[in-house]
């Protein structure tokens, strides 16, 4: 079994260190909040005080984490990783970032014989616990062989994509999917209730057909018991929208659909439902329709 370090320890980020614990790997914590380390220190694991710290005592470093700039600033900052890791650590990046930050930490790393895996994953809060998550892999073919017990604690199915990066794109390309799903169920879901049909039943008639999808699957249930909370974030899906818009000018792509799903959520977080699950994104249908999903309009 391994010696890992986590960093980021959210909804996601807890579950998966609780996955690598139940696998009989040995971790090492830290979090900017305190509390959810105390509770896994309690469970077994090893609280740090800084990332260097982390970094200092394992083979692998793992880090789930917002946003770039945040995944920056615990790889390069002050007692940042680069500061600990000793050469021939693994370092396995679970946050989504930009393709082009994930290739600079890549470069930075291997200067000082560091191996680094940027590792999306999908699945959702429901995936972290259960340990179903599908990991994307970018990096070096060696560092996912040697990552593969860990991928195996935390996931269902893990595919290195390319070189350093390439997870990421691949995590882009999972966006706009995920985006336009919880957008398209939003409309379907408010085209039954403005047409004074019952969208549960409409989402039993439809879920065995061509429409059949996850996201068709497990939502609605939680829409129609009143339950928006999260799940994933809303605001985490407007700023990986903001990372397929970005990446969508660095390599010249037109996504349109993308920008307008882009906007909506711009409208969510204005709405003041930023911390709510991403397939409350029917908030913004309902105040267009003028309409709620739990109040039938007939």
């Amino acid at each position: 079994m391994a010696r890992i370090g986590y960093i980021g320890l959210g909804i996601m980020g807890a579950a998966m260190a609780r996955n690598l614990m139940k696998a009989g790997h040995e971790l090492v914590v830290h979090n900017r909040s305190r509390a959810i380390v105390d509770s896994l220190a309690a469970e077994g694991a090893s609280a740090a005080s800084s990332p260097a710290e982390v970094a200092g005592q394992v083979e692998f470093v793992c880090t789930n984490l917002p946003d770039s700039p945040d995944v920056e600033q615990v790889v390069l900052g002050p007692e940042g990783i680069l500061e600990g890791a000793r050469p021939g650590t693994v370092f396995i990046d679970n946050s989504t970032i930009k393709p082009e930050t994930a290739r600079m930490l890549a470069e930075r790393l291997a200067a000082k014989d560091v191996q680094a895996l940027d590792a999306p994953v999908s699945g959702g809060d429901v995936g972290a616990r259960d340990g179903t998550l599908t990991i994307m892999v970018g990096g070096p073919q060696e560092a996912f062989d040697r990552s593969v017990s860990l991928f195996e604690a935390t996931g269902k199915a893990w595919v290195l994509v390319g070189d350093s990066g390439a997870g990421q794109i691949a995590k882009v390309c999972n966006q706009i999917i995920v985006g336009a799903q919880m957008a398209s169920l939003a409309e379907a879901l408010i085209t039954a209730q403005k047409a004074g049909v019952d969208p549960q039943r409409v989402v039993d008639a439809i879920k065995g057909g061509a429409a059949q999808m996850w996201t068709l699957d497990v939502k609605p249930p939680r829409l129609f018991a009143g339950n928006r909370q999260p799940g994933f974030k809303a605001y985490m899906q407007h700023k990986d929208h903001g990372i397929i818009l970005d990446t969508a000018r660095t390599y010249g792509i037109p996504l349109p659909v993308s920008a307008v799903i882009h906007q909506l959520y711009a409208a969510m977080l204005e709405q003041g439902n930023r911390e709510l699950d991403n397939s409350a994104i029917v908030s913004v249908y309902e105040s267009l329709a003028q309409i709620n999903l739990d109040e039938p309009d007939r």
